[in-house]
């Protein structure tokens, strides 16, 4: 059914998801989101190894590569799996091989989460590094991979905002059923552009300036991490209300929301351990 047409008029979206000059056919090609993922990871290397070559932390900087590709198998398996267990069970169930069709998309940014953290754990188990250093040295630099992250959802036209009559939405085509006129494309928040400035931009300034302006990191390692999924689960839970659902509720809530409710809890376990580590500390000194 068509909604009447708003006299207003708001952009409408037209990016391709295709890098220009780099789309071989209809469906290869280099795409904005594997690239987000590309200087994501090629960012956060280069903020861990001048951490590294600063002394503020206990992985050699030789060793950040290493560590990268842990990272980037756990937040794409993880990713992967959590976008079917979180969101859409039964495909799985369903056709177990969708898995693998990366092409077709399909990623969870709290499932990526948890397979960082499993790697993390088995990178630094392998290094004999702290776990709490190590965590709190990756989320110094993970939010520069969401900001990339938004900003390609934006460019691929997807996880749209609701339906806003505020000047800067945006008409996205794929919000409605193909063939659809613009004239009855109802306006939306781009919501993907509020998250990459929450999730990313914000966090980013807040864990660097953590990390340099203090001895956070050697002092009480785990309290940055603790810190940082605080702070993402507030954010995300306040950008999910610009954002229309894309699964069943829970609980009233979107499930990016509810999900980031466990996201603050774990915050504050890793900052009751690492206050735990610090009077420890204390008391052998």
């Amino acid at each position: 059914m068509l909604l009447a047409p708003n006299p207003l008029a708001y952009w409408v979206h037209n990016f391709s998801p295709f890098v220009p000059y780099l789309q071989f056919s209809e469906q290869i090609g280099v795409r904005w989101y594997g690239l987000a993922y590309v200087l994501g990871f090629v960012g956060g290397a280069w903020l861990i190894t001048r951490a590294a070559r600063a002394g503020r932390s206990q992985l050699p900087a030789e060793k950040t590569w290493d560590l990268i590709v842990a990272l980037v198998a756990g937040v794409m398996i993880g990713g992967r799996l959590g976008s079917f267990i979180l969101y859409h069970p039964e495909e799985l169930l369903h056709d177990p091989l969708v898995f693998f069709r990366v092409w077709e998309g399909g990623m969870a940014s709290h499932g990526g989460f948890i397979g960082l953290a499993v790697a993390i754990a088995w990178y630094a188990r392998g290094q004999r590094i702290p776990f709490l250093h190590i965590s709190d040295v990756v989320v110094s630099a993970g939010p520069l991979g969401l900001l990339f992250g938004r900003i390609a959802n934006f460019i691929n036209g997807e996880l749209w905002g609701k339906i806003a009559d505020v000047p800067w939405a945006v008409k996205f085509p794929l919000s409605v059923s193909p063939g659809t006129p613009t004239d009855f494309i109802q306006p939306r928040h781009p919501s993907q552009l509020y998250e990459a400035a929450l999730e990313g931009g914000l966090m980013l300034a807040y864990v660097q300036w953590r990390f340099w302006r203090s001895d956070i990191a050697r002092v009480t390692p785990g309290r940055l991490t603790g810190e940082f999924l605080i702070g993402y689960g507030l954010v995300r839970i306040f950008g999910e209300h610009f954002r229309e659902p894309d699964a069943e509720l829970i609980l009233g809530l979107n499930r990016g929301a509810f999900y980031s409710i466990f996201m603050v809890v774990a915050g504050v376990v890793f900052i009751l351990f690492s206050r735990r580590g610090l009077r420890k500390e204390t008391q052998t000194t």
